[in-house]
C-alpha cells in the first residue's frame, strides 16, 4: 500500500506492507539513516523519532499509524531552535562515546525540553529512562540536558 508521509518536512511516498514499522520504512525506504535498530521492543530508545512532537519508539510503530502526521528525525534536529541548542550542549559536554544511542538520546532530550523548558532531575529521570546508553554516558547526557536548557549543570 502506497503511504504518504511528511518527514523532515519533505512529502514523501512508500509503497509498504501495512505492518511495516516505521523505523524500517525510513531506513530501507526513504534512506534516512539516523534513527538506529537496537532492540526492536521499544526498550532501548535508539529508534527514537518525533510524531508530531512526541518522542515515538519508531520500531514499533506500524507506517499505518503515522497517516498525516509529522514525522521528525535527528536529521531535521539542525532546523530546530531546541534540537540545536541539545546538539551544541552534547558536542560541548562530549557526551557520546560510541554514539549508537545518541540519535534517540538527542530526540527524547529535545522532547523533554519542548514540553518542561527547564526540567528538574526528576523530570530528566523520567523522560530519559526509556534510553539506553550502552556506554554509561548517563552523567554527561544529564549535563547536557541542563546546559541546553539554561540550567546550572551542578
Amino acid at each position: 500500500m502506497a503511504y504518504t508521509l511528511n518527514v523532515n518536512g519533505r512529502t514523501v511516498t512508500a509503497d509498504v506492507d501495512p505492518a511495516k514499522p516505521l523505523l524500517w520504512v525510513l531506513r530501507e525506504d526513504l534512506n534516512v539513516l539516523g534513527p538506529k535498530y537496537g532492540c526492536g521492543l521499544a526498550q532501548c530508545g535508539a529508534c527514537t523519532v518525533h510524531i508530531d512532537g512526541q518522542p515515538v519508539r519508531a520500531c514499533i510503530t506500524p507506517i499505518s499509524s503515522v497517516g498525516t502526521k509529522r514525522v521528525v528525525t535527528i536529521e531535521a534536529m539542525e532546523n530546530d531552535a531546541v534540537g540545536k541548542k541539545v546538539q551544541a550542549a552534547w558536542s560541548e559536554i562530549d557526551v557520546a562515546q560510541c554514539g549508537y544511542c545518541q540519535a534517540g538520546q538527542i530526540m527524547s532530550a529535545t522532547a523533554l525540553i519542548k514540553s518542561k523548558p527547564k526540567p528538574t532531575d526528576a523530570d530528566i529521570n523520567t523522560a530519559m529512562q526509556g534510553n539506553i546508553c550502552r556506554c554509561a554516558t548517563y552523567t554527561r547526557i544529564r549535563r547536557a540536558i541542563k546546559r541546553a536548557s539554561g540550567q546550572s549543570e551542578a
